[in-house]
């Protein structure tokens, strides 16, 4: 089955490509809601400011920057605690995060050995 896409009164089939790209714009949506879900957290926040050497001020300009993004999802991947209670209040499967972070990653996630 080919998924057509609808724009402007034309549509044309998905490519592979397209694919990719949706899945790279899903992951950083799910980095984003991860920040905001950290940066509702008040005993998650410092750590994770610390962590990535990020200000309060900087989390909004920081958040358009794939490398900052990426560096949300290590941060609620280092402990499973954190994955199920973001997961939980967002609804996701648990593997979702892990996912989302090889997404980013590109290339480079998938070859790590």
């Amino acid at each position: 089955m080919v998924k057509k896409v609808f724009r402007s009164g034309s549509h044309r089939a998905l490519g592979m490509g397209d694919y990719e790209i949706v899945k790279h714009d899903s992951a950083e949506m799910l980095a984003i809601r991860a920040l905001g879900w950290i940066a509702s957290q008040h005993e998650l926040l410092p750590a994770f400011l610390a962590a990535t050497g990020a200000s309060p001020a900087d989390l909004r300009q920081a958040a358009s920057q794939p490398a900052f993004l990426r560096s949300v999802l290590e941060f609620l991947l280092q402990e499973d605690a954190r994955v199920t209670a973001f997961c939980d209040e967002a609804g996701l499967p648990y593997s979702e995060p892990m996912q989302a972070h090889l997404m980013l990653l590109g290339e480079a996630g998938r070859n790590w050995t």
